[in-house]
């Protein structure tokens, strides 16, 4: 993620929200850590080293109490996680070694560890999980500003789709959340990256990932308050082993607007290439800014391209910008697809993605589509491909069955009544 600007003025029919907390800063004592406001106000408190949280909330996003959305879905009061020693996650990293890193970014580095598993699943004793472990830059306010807004809104949404948090670590000044571990990496990793080892994604399962987030991003909509998650792109989207996609990274996640006001007035923070343009021109964060970085990646799916590439020739080095007139014809579109995927899609089927992308990064983001809208989609998109491989799978049977039979008379060509003649 990075700073995409930090000027901006207001406007009318905003909600000002500089961001998720006020200015704060957090302090040590005999009695553990604390951290308040500018004005006073505490923010949380934190007094044992592990066990169930110790959080208490003071002005920090309120979803009210927990809600369930459906089968799959729900919001929690207030986050259920464990509190890990920084002893703890030493242990498990073994001390933080370079070669158990996963990856880096602005926020700091991740590492794999193992903790016991009877702690993140009770039912279970005996053997090792493996998590992630997210040590941030406890030096700057805004890796404390992230660390914080992961807990308080990861630590609250459960969703199939969304990263599962297990806990955090606030100790000695040091900064840690402790995720599930997700094997298969990030969806970055599988587009762009050319290992060899790394078989490249096929159509399926590309569709299969974009479904997955789509929901994630939906359910994150859908809540009274909606969660704007502000920072969609490849990178932050994980895979576990079945391919199943997860948003990870709630950093920069907020609240969207209220009292019947159209978007948030926020720091401009973000990911260039996939933040939405009002965003970028104006500070001006709607519900379906996230919309538009859905967009953005979809068109990387399809074209299996970064959607900001300096080394490709000029006119081409920002993708929405090069490839969005290609979206609205047949013809053209062939032309941009990942040439990787050439005879797994039927043109029909790429040509409804394409007009989905092309709604979803729309400049006016009243009217892009909202997230159910674009599950629904991708879901219709889905029962087709499933009719065109059944009706492929029927006819491969028929063609099948009468090659048999005609190779039988080819054979037998002196069949008559059911009695097989030897004569010439």
């Amino acid at each position: 993620m990075g700073n995409l600007s930090s000027c901006f003025t207001g406007s009318s029919n905003t909600t000002h929200d500089e961001d998720v907390l006020p200015d704060e800063t957090f302090t040590a004592s005999s009695s553990g850590i604390s951290g308040t406001t500018t004005s006073g106000k505490v923010l949380f408190s934190e007094t044992s080293s592990s066990g169930n949280s110790g959080y208490s909330f003071g002005d920090n996003p309120s979803f009210g109490e927990t809600i369930k959305l459906g089968p799959s879905g729900e919001i929690l009061e207030r986050p259920n996680l464990r509190v890990f020693s920084l002893a703890e996650l030493k242990s498990a990293t073994r001390n933080f070694k370079p070669e158990t890193v996963l990856g880096e970014g602005g926020f700091g580095k991740v590492y794999k560890g193992w903790i016991d598993e009877k702690v993140a699943v009770p039912s279970k004793s005996g053997s090792k999980l493996a998590v992630a472990i997210k040590k941030l830059n406890s030096e700057s306010m805004q890796g404390f500003e992230e660390w914080q807004s992961e807990v308080n809104f990861l630590g609250r949404l459960s969703h199939p789709n969304l990263v599962k948090l297990l806990g955090y670590c606030l100790e000695d000044k040091e900064l840690l959340l402790v995720y599930e571990y997700l094997p298969k990496g990030s969806l970055e990793n599988h587009l762009f990256k050319r290992i060899s080892s790394m078989e490249p994604l096929s159509w399926e399962r590309r569709m299969s990932i974009a479904l997955g987030v789509a929901k994630g991003l939906a359910f994150l909509h859908c809540s009274e308050r909606q969660v704007i998650y502000r920072d969609f792109k490849a990178a932050n989207i994980l895979l576990d082993a079945n391919y199943d996609a997860k948003l990870s990274d709630f950093g920069l996640a907020k609240l969207g607007p209220s009292g019947g006001n159209s978007h948030v007035t926020t720091r401009i923070m973000g990911t260039y290439g996939y933040a939405a343009p009002e965003y970028v021109a104006t500070g001006h964060l709607y519900v379906n800014s996230d919309v538009y970085g859905f967009g953005v990646v979809l068109l990387e799916m399809l074209a299996g391209l970064r959607a900001l590439d300096m080394n490709r020739p000029s006119g081409q080095q920002n993708l929405v910008d090069w490839a969005k007139p290609y979206l609205s014809s047949k013809r053209r579109l062939r032309t941009i697809i990942d040439p990787r995927l050439e005879g797994q899609y039927s043109l029909k089927v790429a040509f409804e993605l394409a007009q989905l992308t092309e709604k979803c990064l729309v400049s006016n983001p009243k009217a892009r589509p909202c997230m159910r809208e674009v599950v629904e989609v991708l879901q219709k998109i889905e029962t087709i491909e499933d009719k065109q491989k059944e009706n492929t799978t029927n006819s491969k049977r028929s063609t099948s069955a009468n090659s048999e039979r005609s190779g039988y008379h080819r054979r037998f060509p002196y069949h008559r009544n059911g009695i097989l003649s030897q004569s010439q």
